[in-house]
């Protein structure tokens, strides 16, 4: 079951990361500085996924309103994590942001996965709802 929800999860996940990581790449290339465009991908990241996410990969039959505030919260410490990568590998150490940035989707979102299979849609809540 685990299995597919990561499937589910990546498959989602490949397909939207890939067009935010473009968006990033003109962002960064002509608009603003990396900590801004990550911030405009991330949020659009969030709330296109969210949908996904909770119909398909995790197939969520819970009420909407609390997951949606658990998947923000998820999201803010994703957030976090990934600002921190690139504030200290990008200022602090130097090493080119598109390659940060590309090494951070890949941890943030493993880092996700776990938060929202166990924190945002767990699976209590599906054992829950059978009961009734």
């Amino acid at each position: 079951m685990m299995h597919q929800k990561f499937v589910r999860y990546v498959a989602i996940g490949l397909s939207l990361n890939a067009v935010l990581y473009a968006a990033y790449l003109l962002l960064t290339w002509r608009v603003m500085g990396s900590q801004g465009a990550m911030t405009i991908t991330f949020t659009a990241g969030v709330l296109l996924s969210f949908i996904g996410n909770r119909k398909w990969s995790f197939e969520h039959r819970g009420k909407a309103w609390p997951s949606l505030i658990r998947y923000c919260i998820a999201y803010l410490i994703g957030y976090a994590l990934n600002f921190f990568m690139l504030s200290f590998f990008v200022d602090r150490l130097g090493y080119p942001h598109q390659l940060v940035q590309a090494a951070a989707v890949i941890a943030v979102a493993g880092f996700l996965f776990l938060m929202l299979n166990f924190f945002v849609f767990p699976r209590q809540e599906a054992s829950n709802r059978q009961m009734t």
